[in-house]
C-alpha cells in the first residue's frame, strides 16, 4: 500500500489538456480513468478482507507453529488511510476524469455500499477521521451523484438494525444539506420513513426505538426541511408502537422550538407557519391523554424544554399549567413525575412575576378593570377576546426572538424571575407588610400604562396571571396526596415543587411543607435527604437571627407529629453542624428576653427548640440551669402557661453530670413541688404541667420515691381537711374501707389528687425497672472488671505461682460462676424486682403503702357510676389512674377488667374512652394471657361512634398485630370494615396496616381472606358498594400464583356449602378480583360442579364472564379455544338454570290455583249436602248423616278422577299437557299443570 497509494493520489492530480489535437481515447485520461476504476476495487477487496479478517475467530495457535507467521500489520492505520482516499476521490477528480459524463453507477455503488457495510461496526466510527471520510463518501454518492432513493434505501435497512447509527446518520444528512446544499437526503429518508406501515413496528422495539433517535436527531439539526415534511409522519401517531409516537412528540416540540428564517433574514412564510404551529401545539395539547404513559410523560418533557427555551409563549402558559395539574392524578409514576417536573419548570420561567399570590392579582386586576371601565370600554373577560389580546403578544413575540416575550405590548410586567432571584427578591421584601408589598407590585403595573391597548392587554396578562396563580395553588391538596405515596420519586419531586411553590408565595405552600416534616422518618434515603435539604434550604439562613426566628415561628405553629418530626431533624442538623453554636446562642438570648420585643410564648419556642437540640447534645444546657429555672417557673411562666412544662421538660435532658451535682436540698425541686400544690394554674394546664414535674423529679432528684410520698402526703392532708391529724400519719397501714368518704372535699382537687395518685405510680414503676437495670450493669461492669484483671496478670507472668489476695477474688468469681452463683444473684434480683413492683398497688401482708392504700379507693371510685356522671373531671382522672394502676400490677388488672370495658361501653366522654382503649395495648403487652378472653371486646371498639376512638383502636390493634403482640383472630374483619370509615384518616391509616400486614412472613392476608370473606357476606346491613370496594383492596394482595390457584379452590369449594343467593354473589365476585394464569383458569374449570348450580343468578354469570375476558387478555391460540369452550359451558348452564326457575315457577304458580280450585268445589258440595240434610232431618238420625255425607264426598270425587283421568288422555294424546298427575291419595288427587 505505500506504494499504490501514492500512485491513486497522482490519478486525482488535475491533468491540463495543452493542445487539443490529441484525440480522446488517446488521451493519458482514458488510461487514468481504468487505473482509477482497478485501483478502486482493489481498494474494496483489501477493506473487505481486512474486516473479514477482524471479525473472524482467531485459532488457538497450535496450528500455526509450523507456518511463518508474517509481522504484525496496523489494519486500524491503514483503513483510515484508504476510506479517506476514497472520500477524497469522490469529492474532486472525478468530474475531469469522466469529462461530462458521471461515473459508472456500478463504480459508485461499490464504493457505497463497502462504505454502508463499514458503518455497521460501532467501533470504527470511534475514529474520528474514519468517521468524517464514511460521511463524506455517503454524502457525495448520495448527494453529489444523485443517487438518493439508493442512499435512503441502504440507510433506512441499517437503522433499523443497530442502535449506534441513529446519531451518525443524522450528522450525514446534515453534512450533505449543508456542504452540498441540498437536503434532498434527508427528504428522502422522511418519506421512507412515512411509506412504512406503523403496525410494522409493534414488534420491532430496536426499530421504532432507531427511528425515533433518528427523527429527533434531524429536526433538531435541519428543523426547516422536517417542518416542511412533517405532514408525512403524522400517521404513525395512529400506530401502536408507543416508541415512535414519543419520537414525534419530541420533533413537533423541537419544531415549535424554532424560527425560520429565509435567505433575506425574514420570517419565511409567516402566517403559514404560524397556523402550522398552532396545528402542532394542539397535537401536543392533546397527545397528553395518550393511551402509553412513555407518551405521555414524554409530551410532559417536550413542554418543560420549550419552557426553559422560552419558546412558549403567554397564552400557551394556562393551558399547558391546567393540563400539568391534571396530570398529577395519573396513574404511571413517570408520568406524575413529568407533570411535577413541568410544575416547577413553569414556576421558574414564569412571566407573571415573583409572587404569585392571588389576592394581590385579583386587587390589581380589579383596579385596571376599573380604569378601563373608566375609559368606556368594558373589560376584556370573555376568553375570545382574551385570546385575541394573548394573540397579538404571540405574533410580536414571534416576529423578534430578540425581545423578551411581552416587552413591546406589556411594559409594566415585570421580566421572567429565576429561582436565584427569587431568594433575593424575598430578602428585600421581608420586613414589609402585605399592604406595602401589594402597594409595590400594583406600582409595576401601573408604571406608564396610557392606551387603551396597553390596558386592554395589562388587563389579559392580568387575568391569566391570576389563572395560573389559581392553578398552582389548587394543586396543594394533591401534593399533599402525593407526599404519602410509596413512589419515591414522586415524594421528592413534590418536595421540589413545594420548594419553588413557596418561593413564590403560592398560597397553601407553606402549609403543605407543613405536611412534608413527618417524612423525616421514611426508611428512604433519598426521601430523608431531600425532606432535610428543604428544611436547610427554606429555614436555615446565612443570618443566626433569623434562623433562630425561623426555628420558633416553626415550632409554635407545629403539631405533636410535626415537633417529633423537628426533634429528629434539629437533632441531625445539629450533629452535622447545620445549626451552628452562634443560632444556639441567638436562641438563648430569646429565651432570656435578651433581644427586643420578645414574648412569652417565642421564649417558650426557644426553649422547645434547645431542648430539641439538647437530646443530641446535653452541653448545649451547660451553665444554663439557673435561667432555666428562674425563667420557666418565674413572673413568665403566668403569661404562658406552657412555659413551666417546657421548662420540665428541658430539666430532663440536663447532662449526666449536671444531674448528679444536684442535692435533694436543691431549689429546682422546691420549685417543682410549688408547681404541683401550686392552685394559681388553671386546671386545663395543671395536669399537663404536673405530669412533666414528676418525670422531672423522677428523672433528677437522687430520693425521687420519698419526695413523691412527701409531696403526695402534702396533697392528700390538704385535700381531705376534715379528717383527724392521726390518719395522715396512718394511712400507710389503713383499709381502703377506713377512708373518709364521708368528708367534704373539692371535686377539682380530688382529680388532681387521683391524677396525682396514678401517675406517681407508674413513674415509680419506671424507677423500680430502671434501677434494677443499673444493678445489673454495675454487676456486669464488675464482672467484666476482674476477668480483664486476671487476663492482665496472666500476661505478666503466666508461670508464676500467684498467691496473692488480689487474684484470689477473680478465682473465687470464676469458682461462683461455675456452680451458678451468680445465676442464683440475678434470680434474687428478679425476685425483688417482683417484690418490689407488687408492693406498688397490692403492697405487702405485713403493711400496706400509701400507693397501695389509694388502690382500692380509686376502683371504688370508679364503681360508683352515679358519681363519676355527676363529675366529669372525677371520672377522666380516676379512670385514667385506675388503667395506670392496671398496667403495674396483674392481680389489680384482672380483678377490674371487667369494670374498664364497662366504662369504655358507657362513658359519654371521648378521651375517656380513648387512654381507655390506649391503655388495653398496654394490657396486652403487660398480661397478654389476662386480656386474650377479651379479645373480641377490643375489636368491638372499632365501632365506636366517635372518630377519635376509632382511630386510635385502629392505631393501637395496628400496632399489637404487627408486632406479633396479638394474635390475629376472626375478629380481623371488624378491622376490614374500617376500609370504608366515613373518616378517610382512619381509612387510611387501615390501609397502611394491611398493607404492612402483608410483607409479613407468608403474607398472613392469605390465610384471612376466607374467614374475612365469610363475615362480611353475612353481615346484612353493609352496603354491596362497600363490600365489593373491601374485598377488592385485600384481594389486590395476593400475587403468588399458587396462593392464587389454592385461593381459587377455597372460593369455590365454598359454593356448594352455602344456601344464600347474597353469599355466592359475594364469593363470585371475589374469584373475578383475582389474577388468573394458564394453571388458574384451568383450575376453575375443573371445579365448574362446585358453582354450577349458582348460574341462574345474572350477576354470578357476569363475574365469571370478566374472568373469562380477563383471561382473554393473556390466553395463548389454544388457551383461547378452552376459555371460550368454557364460557360456553357457563352460558348453556345459565341458560338450563333459568329454564328450570321458569318452570318450576310456573308449576307452583298452578298447583296452587289447583288446590284453591278444590276447596271451592268441596265448600260448595258441603253447602249442597247441608240443605239437603236439613228437609230429611227428621228421617234420618246423625250415624246415617254422616253416612251419607261421605257417600256424596265420594261420589264427587269418583266423577272428578273420571273427568281428570279423561282431560289427561286427551291432553297426552295432543301434545298440550307438560305436567299431569302427581299423586292420588284418599283425601283428593292433587294436579301439577303446566301452563295453567
Amino acid at each position: 500500500l505505500s506504494v499504490l497509494l501514492p500512485n491513486i493520489t497522482s490519478l486525482m492530480r488535475p491533468i491540463r489538456d495543452p493542445g487539443g489535437d490529441v484525440p480522446l481515447r488517446d488521451h493519458p485520461i482514458q488510461s487514468h480513468r481504468n487505473a482509477f476504476r482497478i485501483y478502486a476495487y482493489f481498494l474494496q477487496c483489501i477493506i473487505a478482507a481486512g474486516e473479514t479478517e477482524r471479525s473472524a475467530p482467531r485459532s488457538n495457535g497450535k496450528q500455526s507453529r509450523k507456518k511463518h507467521i508474517p509481522g504484525p500489520w496496523n489494519w486500524e492505520f491503514q483503513r483510515a488511510r484508504i476510506v479517506r482516499l476514497i472520500a477524497a476521490s469522490l469529492e474532486v477528480g472525478l468530474g475531469q476524469l469522466y469529462g461530462t459524463s458521471t461515473p459508472e453507477e456500478s463504480l459508485l455503488a461499490l464504493l457505497a455500499q463497502r462504505a454502508f457495510a463499514v458503518l455497521e461496526n460501532p467501533t470504527i466510527l470511534k475514529d474520528k477521521d474514519v468517521k468524517e471520510a464514511l460521511c463524506s463518501i455517503i454524502s457525495s454518492y448520495s448527494t453529489k451523484y444523485h443517487y438518493t432513493m439508493q442512499s435512503a434505501a441502504s440507510a433506512l435497512h441499517l437503522l433499523h438494525k443497530h442502535e449506534h447509527l441513529p446519531l451518525y446518520l443524522a450528522e450525514v444528512v446534515t453534512h450533505a444539506e449543508k456542504k452540498y446544499q441540498d437536503g434532498s437526503l434527508a427528504v428522502a429518508l422522511l418519506r421512507e420513513i412515512g411509506r412504512l406501515n406503523p403496525q410494522d413496528y409493534v414488534r420491532d422495539n430496536t426499530g421504532a426505538d432507531n427511528i425515533g433517535k433518528f427523527l429527533v436527531e434531524i429536526a433538531d439539526r435541519l428543523p426547516k426541511i422536517v417542518a416542511t415534511n412533517v405532514g408525512i409522519l403524522m400517521p404513525h401517531f395512529g400506530g401502536e408502537s408507543y416508541k415512535i409516537r414519543s419520537a414525534l412528540v419530541s420533533v413537533l416540540g423541537k419544531l415549535v422550538s424554532k424560527d425560520f428564517k429565509d435567505a433575506d433574514g425574514n420570517t419565511s412564510n409567516g402566517t403559514t407557519w404560524l397556523r402550522n404551529k398552532q396545528a402542532m401545539i394542539d397535537i401536543l395539547l392533546s397527545r397528553s391523554r395518550d393511551i402509553s404513559a412513555y407518551t405521555r410523560s414524554r409530551v410532559l418533557q417536550t413542554w418543560a424544554d420549550l419552557c426553559e427555551e422560552h419558546a412558549l409563549s403567554i397564552g400557551l402558559w394556562n393551558p399547558v399549567a391546567d393540563m400539568a395539574a391534571g396530570r398529577l392524578e395519573d396513574k404511571a409514576a413517570i408520568v406524575r413525575k413529568s407533570a411535577l417536573q413541568l410544575l416547577t419548570t413553569l414556576l421558574q420561567f414564569n412571566p407573571f412575576g415573583p409572587q404569585l399570590r392571588t389576592a394581590v392579582f385579583e386587587a390589581t386586576l380589579e383596579m385596571y378593570k376599573s380604569q378601563l371601565n373608566g375609559m368606556g370600554v368594558e373589560s376584556v373577560t370573555d376568553s375570545v377576546e382574551l385570546k385575541r389580546s394573548l394573540e397579538v403578544t404571540v405574533q410580536d413575540a414571534t416576529a423578534d426572538r430578540e425581545e423578551p416575550g411581552m416587552s413591546r405590548v406589556l411594559e409594566p410586567e415585570p421580566e421572567l424571575v429565576s429561582p436565584n432571584d427569587i431568594s433575593d427578591s424575598q430578602k428585600k421584601k421581608e420586613g414589609s407588610d402585605p399592604q406595602g408589598e401589594s402597594q409595590t407590585q400594583n406600582r409595576s403595573h401601573t408604571s406608564d400604562v396610557g392606551g387603551l391597548a396597553q390596558t386592554r392587554a395589562l388587563v389579559a396578562s392580568l387575568e391569566a396571571g391570576l389563572h395560573f396563580a389559581k392553578c398552582i395553588a389548587s394543586t396543594m391538596p394533591i401534593l399533599v396526596q402525593l407526599l404519602a405515596s410509596s413512589i419515591s420519586t414522586d415524594v421528592e419531586q413534590t418536595i421540589q415543587l413545594l420548594i419553588c411553590a413557596r418561593q413564590f408565595n403560592v398560597d397553601g405552600a407553606e402549609h403543605c411543607l407543613r405536611k412534608m416534616l413527618p417524612l423525616v422518618f421514611s426508611q428512604e434515603k433519598g426521601i430523608y435527604e431531600a425532606v432535610e435539604n428543604c428544611f436547610v434550604m427554606i429555614y436555615i439562613k446565612k443570618s443566626p437571627i433569623e434562623t433562630a426566628s425561623n426555628l420558633i415561628n416553626l415550632i409554635l405553629e407545629a403539631t405533636i407529629g410535626d415537633l417529633a418530626s423537628l426533634e429528629v431533624l434539629i437533632g441531625n442538623l445539629i450533629k452535622k453542624s447545620d445549626i451552628t453554636p452562634t443560632v444556639v446562642s441567638s436562641l438563648w438570648d430569646f429565651f432570656s428576653f435578651n433581644a427586643p420585643g420578645i414574648t412569652p410564648e417565642q421564649s417558650r419556642g426557644a426553649l422547645v427548640a434547645l431542648c430539641m437540640a439538647a437530646k443530641c447534645s446535653p452541653k448545649i444546657l451547660d451553665c444554663r440551669l439557673q435561667n432555666i429555672v428562674d425563667i420557666g417557673f418565674g413572673r413568665w411562666a403566668k403569661e404562658d402557661l406552657l412555659l413551666a412544662r417546657t421548662a420540665c421538660i428541658t430539666l430532663q435532658h440536663l447532662a449526666h453530670e449536671d444531674r448528679s451535682s444536684l442535692l435533694s436540698n436543691n431549689k429546682i425541686f422546691n420549685n417543682l413541688a410549688n408547681l404541683i400544690t401550686a392552685t394559681s394554674l388553671p386546671e386545663e394546664s395543671w395536669y399537663a404541667t404536673v405530669e412533666q414535674a414528676i418525670n422531672a423529679i423522677y428523672a433528677l432528684h437522687p430520693m425521687p420515691e420519698a419526695f413523691s410520698a412527701t409531696l403526695l402526703r402534702k396533697f392528700q392532708s390538704s385535700l381531705f381537711s376534715r379528717a383527724d391529724t392521726s390518719y395522715d400519719s396512718k394511712l400507710g397501714g389503713c383499709n381502703a374501707e377506713k377512708m373518709p368518704f364521708d368528708c367534704s372535699v373539692s371535686v377539682f382537687c380530688l382529680g388532681k389528687f387521683l391524677f396525682l395518685v396514678g401517675h406517681i405510680a407508674l413513674k415509680h414503676f419506671v424507677y423500680i425497672e430502671s434501677s434494677v437495670k443499673k444493678v445489673r450493669k454495675q454487676r456486669a461492669d464488675k464482672e467484666r472488671g476482674a476477668s480483664s484483671a486476671v487476663s492482665e496478670i496472666q500476661v505478666i507472668d503466666p508461670t508464676e505461682e500467684t498467691t496473692q489476695p488480689t487474684v484470689g477474688a477473680p478465682k473465687v468469681d470464676n469458682i461462683n460462676t461455675e456452680l451458678g452463683i451468680a445465676a442464683s444473684e440475678d434470680v434474687k434480683i428478679d425476685a425483688l424486682q417482683e417484690q418490689a413492683e407488687k408492693e406498688i398497688v397490692s403492697g405487702s401482708p405485713i403493711r400496706r403503702f400509701l400507693l397501695a392504700a389509694c388502690a382500692p379507693f380509686i376502683a371504688k371510685i370508679c364503681k360508683n357510676l352515679s358519681l363519676l356522671q355527676q363529675f366529669p373531671c372525677v371520672r377522666s382522672s380516676a379512670v385514667l389512674s385506675l388503667c395506670k394502676l392496671m398496667v403495674i400490677d396483674g392481680n389489680f388488672c384482672e380483678k377490674n377488667l371487667q369494670l374498664l370495658f364497662t366504662i369504655i361501653r358507657n362513658a359519654a366522654e371521648e378521651h375517656v374512652r380513648s387512654n381507655c382503649i390506649i391503655a388495653l395495648g398496654d394490657l396486652a403487652v403487660r398480661f397478654p394471657n389476662l386480656l386474650e378472653p377479651w379479645t373480641e371486646h377490643v375489636y368491638a371498639v372499632l365501632n365506636d361512634s366517635s372518630q377519635s376512638v376509632r382511630k386510635n383502636a385502629v392505631l393501637v390493634l395496628s400496632h399489637l398485630i404487627l408486632n406479633d403482640m396479638m394474635k390475629i383472630k376472626g375478629y380481623i374483619s371488624e378491622m376490614a370494615l374500617r376500609l370504608e370509615d366515613e373518616d378517610l384518616h382512619i381509612s387510611n391509616l387501615v390501609k397502611l396496616f394491611f398493607s404492612e400486614l402483608s410483607k409479613k412472613g407468608n403474607n398472613p392476608i392469605y390465610n384471612l381472606l376466607p374467614d374475612i370473606l365469610s363475615r362480611l357476606c353475612s353481615m346484612q346491613n353493609l352496603p354491596r358498594e362497600s363490600f365489593c370496594s373491601i374485598m377488592q383492596f385485600l384481594i389486590s394482595f395476593i400475587k403468588k400464583e399458587k396462593q392464587m390457584e389454592t385461593l381459587i379452590e377455597k372460593l369455590c369449594n365454598r359454593f356448594s356449602g352455602l344456601a344464600d343467593s347474597s353469599q355466592w354473589k359475594g364469593i363470585a365476585y371475589c374469584l373475578s378480583q383475582l389474577n388468573y394464569s394458564e394453571r388458574g383458569i384451568k383450575k376453575l374449570a375443573d371445579l365448574f360442579k362446585t358453582f354450577q348450580h349458582t348460574l341462574a343468578e345474572e350477576e354470578i354469570v357476569n363475574n365469571f364472564k370478566a374472568i373469562v375476558s380477563k383471561a382473554r387478555k393473556f390466553a395463548k391460540p389454544d388457551l383461547k379455544v378452552f376459555v371460550d369452550e368454557f364460557e360456553e359451558k357457563i352460558l348453556m348452564c345459565h341458560k338450563d338454570k333459568k329454564d328450570q326457575e321458569i318452570t318450576m315457577c310456573n308449576a307452583n304458580a298452578c298447583q296452587e290455583f289447583t288446590r284453591q280450585a278444590e276447596l271451592e268445589t268441596m265448600n260448595s258440595n258441603q253447602e249442597l249436602t247441608i240443605e239437603g240434610l236439613d228437609v230429611c232431618s227428621d228421617s234420618f238420625d246423625e250415624e246415617n248423616c254422616t253416612k251419607s255425607i261421605t257417600q256424596v264426598q265420594q261420589e264427587i270425587l269418583y266423577e272428578e278422577t273420571s273427568s281428570s283421568v279423561t282431560r289427561d288422555h286427551c291432553s297426552r294424546s295432543d301434545g298440550e299437557l307438560n305436567a299431569c298427575f302427581t299423586s292420588n291419595s284418599g283425601d283428593g288427587i292433587t294436579s301439577t299443570c303446566d301452563g295453567a
